[in-house]
């Protein structure tokens, strides 16, 4: 009885690891049999063994390298090739021609782990294993799996060297580590199985590697033969553990490698690839691997030490291995083999066994009807946006949080914080910085010396420390300098330091503490994509869902893992991540180009946002038509009357949301100064809407200049005096005592004789004025301590001077009739110029991305960066067309699309929800909360003078406009 129970476990355990179905049997089976039979007897002896060889080509060689394959080919009948450098053109075509010599199709293969990029250039590279161990949802990396099957297939390979299997419990690997998913063996081994089905679902064998498993090791089999010293329970319960499950999901083939195991083979430093107790008794008789079995390369030191070419093959043929990859003398292991075929050494059965399986692999990839490789479009073919937007879900989804005391990340509390960014390593941070700096105002600190560095850091309160390092192979050094170790201690003891690793996480097993350390990311690699989402992480635009790999530290073992929930800040991608169409969109950059060859503005900056995502940002022309300072998008543009809703109105709201007024307050309400005057009734909601009977404005400069024309002495000096302080121009100072005689024109001035719509600048004057007198603050401090600052908008504010230089502000115009100079870093609006720079209509400078995100709070009902601005009917209240019925189509502050759907001030495709405003000096923002859009246009069309009405009469942005919509595809 006993017997009989232990031959059934026996049995139960065979059946659990053994392969449910033959991974190399096609769907067309009968079909697949007889085409095997039927070429494997119309093989000579040397054709069958021919079959059994793999040789590596290099396409990067030219000529001489064809022509020797081509020999293996015509002499040998090798059964395939293993491409490595070169570019993906010449391969497709020395694989052409590869295939149309040989008799028997060649099995194409490829070591490309993470992309085709790996041996390839111009083609895609995804992140490395490691990396994608750090995601949490497995269809992601099923995804990965899928796109470089793609690709491989694309490019005529049918068998691809991955998923690497090996569980990397040895920090010190030299090969392994950033190729492995972890040290997790279930981590490990879900991510393999995701891999692989994605890529053979692609249509390309997946190669699960390295057998039994290289993960444990200190050494690098390519130069020596490595030891895995364990003893058999262990590399069953570890080691083995991926393979068993991959064998049950359908594995197509294995690598063995060159590695000496004692538990497993008992002859000394004698390599598994070539144990036939590993290959045969372990992998196909007791695991019950039906597939293809592959040796690791025969060229490597692991086996090649071992013995000669040739006895290195045959030894591996006799251990079990079905193919012999990369022989270092493929004519002489032939003989050999030949020769042990002949003296019964190999028999046909075992012969035709491999030969056979080789056979069936072909055609399961389709080579029993070859088509050659077409080279049209191969390279857009391997590099497309879905590529690109699949590596950036990979990258959001795998940076990890392993420290984050007091919750430090997602910044909060912009207005409070003064950052800066150290970078450490040897690499490139800029797209870091750069998108660190969309969000805020962050500053790079260098230099050589750690006192300076500290001295320059002493006003900042938050530093944010990058490590970069080179983001070429996964083999690259990741460790820290000694010198960068000292830095981080001690910079981590004084500041709020959030450091953010681009490298291996192992890395962080060289701190010897990580206690003053306030926050720690690991970001695995420095890519651009990396780098971006990273800073995306670390101000909230984009949550941290990350799971660290391996143990980095004792203080950070594996599975740790903090998450972080989104601020509701912008977030930058393509477009075809929101649904859009990134062609379609390009058509925008032919008109702005157009704009600036017809010298309708010297230069342009264009936003677009869909569903909180910036996929557009770009800046054309120049400053002026001088071509001597080109437009970046950090620059900083004079926006005319968008003042009007990025000032005047969002303190409006806030007055009204706090019930210290309502739409229904009338004017002398607000300023008792105006009781007894024509304004006196008239109500907030008609100011607002200009349906108010208000002058459309009135040109105070012109009664402060004398007879000629020129600014009277009067009224100016040229340098500030007593009583003249009020600065119009860069050498042109107002009495300050004017700026009464300005409102008392504004309170006497006439009103319209018939009620009805008229676009006024006069009633955001007296809404200065009264945003003033509530606060007792002026304009200018209350919405930068308000709003801005809390929001990032770092590039917004009024008199820009007073921050940047004269080269990052866009001038104007040439003012030829009041201030007779460069409107340069002053408002182009002369009323408000004359207010010191800060007027209610005009006066604010700033570029694309700020507007973005005051345009992107109103869209999110008021919400932006973890801060509640307004509430969400504040926002319905402001954003209401009031008198539609009366055929005017403003909000409350807000311009609005025609009530009846027609193109005047947008392309007349938006929803009637939508909402904005436009600016005197040809500027242009767009919100549409149904399809989550914004739209920014800048540009200085009044350079050099305000008469230019090109960019008007052509309706260029609305044009622009159009185009947005055109590109939606959802």
């Amino acid at each position: 009885m006993q017997k009989v129970f232990l031959l059934f476990s026996f049995l139960i355990v065979s059946l659990t690891n053994a392969q449910i179905q033959d991974p190399l049997l096609a769907i067309d089976a009968e079909a697949q049999t007889k085409w095997v039979d039927s070429i494997y007897n119309s093989m000579t002896i040397e054709e069958k063994i021919g079959q059994l060889f793999v040789v590596d080509v290099f396409s990067s060689k030219g000529q001489p390298e064809e022509n020797r394959i081509l020999k293996l080919i015509n002499e040998n009948h090798i059964g395939g090739v293993i491409f490595s450098k070169g570019g993906p053109i010449r391969q497709a075509k020395m694989n052409n021609n590869f295939q149309k010599a040989s008799k028997i199709p060649v099995m194409v293969s490829m070591d490309a782990e993470w992309g085709l990029a790996m041996r390839l250039e111009n083609t895609f590279a995804y992140p490395w294993n490691m990396t994608l161990g750090a995601i949490e949802n497995n269809k992601l990396i099923e995804e990965v799996g899928y796109r470089i099957g793609l690709h491989a297939k694309r490019l005529g390979v049918h068998i691809n060297f991955a998923p690497v299997s090996d569980i990397n419990t040895n920090p010190k690997n030299p090969i392994i580590g950033s190729r492995s998913f972890g040290e997790d063996k279930e981590n490990v081994t879900e991510k393999a199985i995701a891999f692989m089905k994605g890529m053979q679902s692609a249509g390309v064998l997946a190669n699960a590697k390295h057998f039994p498993g290289h993960g444990d090791t200190d050494k690098d089999s390519h130069k020596t033969l490595p030891t895995i010293n364990f003893d058999e329970a262990r590399i069953d319960s570890v080691e083995l553990y991926p393979y068993k499950k991959l064998f049950t999901e359908g594995l197509s083939s294995v690598m063995v490698a060159h590695l000496n195991v004692p538990a497993l083979e008992s002859r000394n430093n004698y390599p598994s690839s070539i144990s036939e107790k590993i290959v045969t008794d372990l992998l196909q008789k007791k695991l019950g691997f039906t597939g293809l079995i592959f040796t690791d390369a025969l060229s490597m030191k692991g086996a090649s030490n071992f013995s000669e070419p040739g006895d290195i093959d045959l030894a591996a043929f006799l251990a079990g291995n079905d193919v012999l990859l990369i022989s270092k003398d493929i004519p002489k292991a032939c003989i050999k083999l030949k020769d042990a075929y002949h003296q019964n050494v190999i028999t046909e059965d075992r012969l035709a066994h491999s030969v056979k399986k080789i056979l069936k692999a072909k055609y399961k990839v389709g080579l029993n009807h070859y088509t050659p490789v077409d080279t049209t479009n191969l390279r857009e073919d391997l590099n497309t946006i879905y590529d690109t937007l699949l590596y950036e879900k990979v990258m959001e989804n795998a940076i990890t949080i392993v420290k984050n005391e007091n919750s430090l990340l997602p910044l909060s509390n912009l207005e409070k914080r003064k950052i800066a960014y150290v970078g450490l390593g040897d690499d490139s941070g800029e797209s870091f910085v750069n998108t660190l700096q969309l969000y805020a105002k962050v500053d790079t600190i260098s230099t050589e010396r750690l006192d300076k560095m500290k001295d320059k850091l002493k006003d900042y309160n938050t530093v944010i420390i990058g490590f970069h390092r080179s983001n070429d192979s996964p083999w690259k050094d990741y460790q820290f300098t000694e010198q960068e170790l000292v830095w981080l201690y001690e910079l981590s003891r004084e500041k709020d330091v959030i450091l953010d690793l681009f490298v291996n996480p192992y890395a962080l097993l060289y701190l010897t503490s990580t206690t003053n350390l306030n926050t720690v990311v690991v970001s695995y690699q420095n890519s651009d994509i990396a780098q971006e989402k990273s800073a995306e992480i670390i101000f909230g635009a984009i949550g941290a869902k990350g799971k660290l790999p391996v143990t980095a530290n004792k203080d950070f073992p594996v599975n740790t893992c903090i998450a972080t929930n989104p601020l509701s800040r912008l977030k930058y991608d393509i477009p075809e991540s929101v649904g859009m169409n990134s062609k379609k969109l390009s058509e925008i950059d032919a008109i702005a180009e157009n704009v600036i060859a017809r010298k309708m503005a010297p230069g342009v900056q264009i936003l677009v946002a869909r569903k909180g995502t910036v996929i557009y940002n770009k800046s054309f022309g120049y400053h002026t038509y001088e071509k001597k300072v080109p437009v970046i998008n950090s620059d900083v543009y004079d926006v005319a009357s968008l003042t009007k809703i990025l000032a005047s109105l969002p303190e409006i709201m806030k007055l009204v949301e706090n019930g210290n007024i309502t739409l229904e307050t009338k004017l002398q309400d607000m300023l008792p100064e105006l009781k007894g005057t024509n304004k006196a009734s008239i109500k907030l909601l008609d100011v607002l809407s200009h349906t108010a009977r208000l002058q459309p404005w009135i040109p105070f400069y012109i009664s402060t200049l004398n007879g000629e024309k020129k600014p009277d002495t009067l009224y100016y000096r040229t340098r500030p005096e007593v009583g003249f302080s009020v600065q119009v121009s860069d050498s042109l100072y107002m009495r300050k005592d004017y700026i009464d005689s300005m409102y008392q024109q504004v309170f006497k001035s006439p009103l319209l004789a018939k009620k009805g719509y008229k676009y006024s600048d006069l009633g955001y004057f007296l809404m200065k004025k009264y945003i003033e007198k509530h606060y007792g603050q002026r304009l200018d401090t209350l919405v930068q301590n308000h709003f801005y600052k809390s929001l990032g908008a770092n590039y917004t504010l009024y008199n820009p001077l007073q921050r940047f230089p004269k080269a990052s502000i866009v001038p104007t115009e040439n003012d030829m009739y009041f201030r007779y100079n460069e409107v340069h870093g002053f408002v182009h609006d002369m009323g408000a110029a004359m207010l010191n720079g800060v007027g209610g209509h005009a006066g604010i400078f700033s570029n694309a991305n700020d507007i973005a995100k005051i345009m992107q709070t109103y869209l999110q009902n008021g919400y932006y960066g973890g801060v509640r601005y307004f509430t969400p009917e504040t926002i319905k209240k402001f954003n209401h067309c009031y008198y539609c019925s009366k055929q005017i189509r403003r909000g409350v502050g807000f311009d609005k699309p025609e009530p009846d759907g027609h193109a005047s001030n947008t392309c007349g495709c938006v929803p009637l929800s939508s909402f904005g405003h436009s600016g005197f000096t040809g500027t242009y923002a767009w919100a549409d909360p149904d399809n989550e859009i914004v739209y920014i246009f800048l540009s200085n069309r009044t350079y050099p003078t305000q008469e230019n009405q090109k960019l008007i009469s052509n309706n260029i942005r609305t044009n622009i406009q159009e185009i947005i919509y055109e590109a939606i595809e959802d």
